[in-house]
C-alpha cells in the first residue's frame, strides 16, 4: 500500500486527463453519514472510476462514491468513499475540496474493450463491457462537500467520447458499500478530459464566495466520523 505521509500537492484548479468509468449506483452507499449542513436526497448515487495518465501530481488511479444530496437550495453530489493510489493526490484532495480520499491498492487493466478496477483492501472490483458507437460527452459535476472551514461547492466538467457499458459491481457482502452489488448502467468515457476548479464557500440560493485555496488541517469535517 502507498506511504501515507503527506506531501505539498498543487492548489486547484486541477486538470486531469485519461479515461473513466461513471457508474449509476444504488442509494443509501456511503461509508460515512453525510456532513453537517447537508441533507440527502433521493435518486441513485454516482461512482466514477478512473485511470489519469496526466495530473498535476502524476498519473494515479482513483475511485470514488457520491450520494445525492443537497446544501440549502443547491442539489449535488457528496463524495462520502474516495480512494487513491497517490498520496499526493490524496492530500490535494483533502486540502483543496474537502473530498474524503484516502489511500488504497487499486488496479486498472483492460482486456480489449472491456476495463476493469480492482480495490484490494475492500475487495471491490468494477468491470465495465461497453457496447455500441462512441459518442461526445461533456457533463458538468457539482459536488458538495465539508472542510474544516465549512461546506464548500466544488464544480467540475467531464468531456471525452463515451460509450455505454454494461457494468458488473462485485463487493463483499458484510462491506458498507455490499448495495453496490449486482449489474450496473454505466458510460466508459475515453480520451478524458476533466477539470477541478477551487472550492466555493456558499451564500444565499445560488451565489458563492470564494473560498480560500486550501483549508487548514484537519482538512476534513465530518459530523460522524470525526476524521
Amino acid at each position: 500500500m502507498p506511504d501515507a505521509g503527506s506531501s505539498d500537492a498543487p492548489h486547484a484548479p486541477w486538470a486531469l486527463a485519461g479515461e473513466c468509468l461513471l457508474v449509476l449506483v444504488a442509494d443509501g452507499l456511503g461509508d460515512r453519514a453525510l456532513p453537517e449542513g447537508l441533507h440527502p436526497l433521493p435518486g441513485p448515487g454516482l461512482a466514477i472510476a478512473a485511470r489519469y495518465d496526466d495530473s498535476p501530481v502524476g498519473p494515479y488511479c482513483e475511485l470514488a462514491v457520491g450520494e445525492p444530496a443537497r446544501l440549502g437550495a443547491r442539489a449535488g453530489v457528496c463524495i462520502t468513499t474516495m480512494v487513491v493510489d497517490s498520496a499526493e493526490s490524496r492530500m490535494g484532495g483533502r486540502l483543496n475540496w474537502g473530498f474524503p480520499k484516502e489511500l488504497g491498492t487499486l488496479r486498472w487493466s483492460a482486456d480489449g474493450d472491456v476495463r476493469v478496477l480492482r480495490w484490494e483492501e475492500r475487495g471491490v472490483v468494477l468491470r465495465a463491457t461497453p457496447a455500441g458507437p462512441a459518442f461526445p460527452l461533456f457533463m458538468p459535476l457539482v459536488a458538495l462537500q465539508r472542510r474544516s472551514d465549512g461546506p464548500v461547492v466544488v464544480r467540475g466538467r467531464v468531456r471525452g467520447l463515451a460509450r455505454v457499458s454494461r457494468v458488473e459491481v462485485e463487493v463483499p457482502a458484510d462491506d458498507p458499500l455490499a448495495a453496490c452489488a449486482g449489474v450496473s448502467r454505466g458510460a466508459l468515457v475515453a480520451g478524458l478530459r476533466m477539470v477541478v476548479s477551487p472550492a466555493r464557500h456558499p451564500k444565499g440560493r445560488t451565489a458563492t464566495f470564494r473560498a480560500p485555496l486550501r483549508a487548514p488541517e484537519p482538512a476534513l469535517s465530518w459530523a460522524a466520523s470525526g476524521d
